[in-house]
C-alpha cells in the first residue's frame, strides 16, 4: 500500500521540490503551505509520516507538533522537522517537543531527504 506524507511547507517552490521527489519514489505527498492547514489535514488525512518546516504563516511547526503530538490520532506519527533553523536550541525544542528527527535543509538535498524518510516508514 502507497505510503502517505504530508509536507508542512509554506516556500512554494521548496514544497514543489519535496513533492515531486517524493512522488517519484512512489509516495502520496500532501501539502500544506501554512501550520493551520497543515495541522488539520495531519488529523484528518493520518499521512503515515510528516515533514514538518518551523517558519510558516499562521501557526509555526513548534507549535503544530505540539498538537500532533497531544492528538491520539497523530501522536505516534513519525514528523521529521524540515528546517533552516540549525541552532541546537531549536533542535532541542524540536527535541523537547516529540519531533522524530530533525534536519536542516540547507545541508540536505531532495535525495538525502527521502533517505532520510525511508527509515521511519517500514
Amino acid at each position: 500500500m502507497e505510503k502517505k506524507i504530508l509536507i508542512c511547507e509554506d516556500d512554494a517552490m521548496i514544497g514543489g521540490m519535496y513533492k515531486t521527489k517524493l512522488e517519484q519514489e512512489g509516495y502520496m505527498v500532501l501539502l500544506a503551505d501554512n501550520g493551520a492547514s497543515g495541522l488539520s489535514m495531519a488529523l484528518s488525512q493520518k499521512p503515515d509520516l510528516i515533514l514538518l518546516d518551523i517558519i510558516m504563516p499562521q501557526l509555526d511547526g513548534f507549535s503544530v507538533l505540539q498538537e500532533l503530538r497531544a492528538s491520539a490520532k497523530t501522536k505516534n506519527t513519525p514528523i521529521i522537522m524540515l528546517t533552516n533553523l540549525s541552532t541546537d536550541e531549536d533542535k532541542k525544542k524540536g527535541d523537547q517537543f516529540g519531533a522524530t528527527d530533525y534536519l536542516v535543509k540547507a545541508n540536505l538535498t531532495p535525495s538525502q531527504v527521502g533517505e532520510a524518510i525511508k527509515k521511519y516508514l517500514v
